[in-house]
């Protein structure tokens, strides 16, 4: 268990300091309203994520802790978003598309909704 923490901790911190680059450069090149930057990060996760859980589900590396550092540390500390896409894969290939679309919808819309009323609860708070 040590051995996987460690190992998601790091990925994590190398996932989480691209994320801040890619997004930097991005910014300064494409500056605007639009958030390209968390859409090309986000989009670029999924797609990392997509060859790594292929690449561990094959023998011989299907064992292999290394998916510990590239998936839920390295693809999680890029974009929790890559995982978030991972599992609606897995459930649609499981023929669970009606959960698919709940998990995306409430993880959407609650997201939004959430975000809100963080901001809208440290507002209030502030105030007082």
């Amino acid at each position: 268990m040590i051995k996987q923490l460690l190992l998601v901790g790091i990925g994590g911190g190398i996932g989480s300091m691209l994320r801040f680059f890619v997004s930097t450069v991005i910014g300064k090149l494409s500056p605007g309203v639009f958030p390209l930057a968390t859409l090309l990060v986000n989009l670029s996760g999924c797609f990392l994520i997509g060859i790594f859980a292929g690449i561990f589900t094959q023998p011989p590396y299907s064992d292999n802790s290394i998916r510990f550092l590239l998936i839920s540390g390295f693809c999680g500390g890029y974009t929790t978003f890559s995982t978030f896409a991972s599992e609606n894969m897995v459930l649609i290939e499981n023929q669970q598309i009606f959960m698919a679309i709940g998990y995306t919808l409430l993880s959407v819309v609650l997201g939004v909704a959430l975000v809100w009323a963080g901001m809208w609860a440290s507002q209030v708070a502030y105030s007082r």
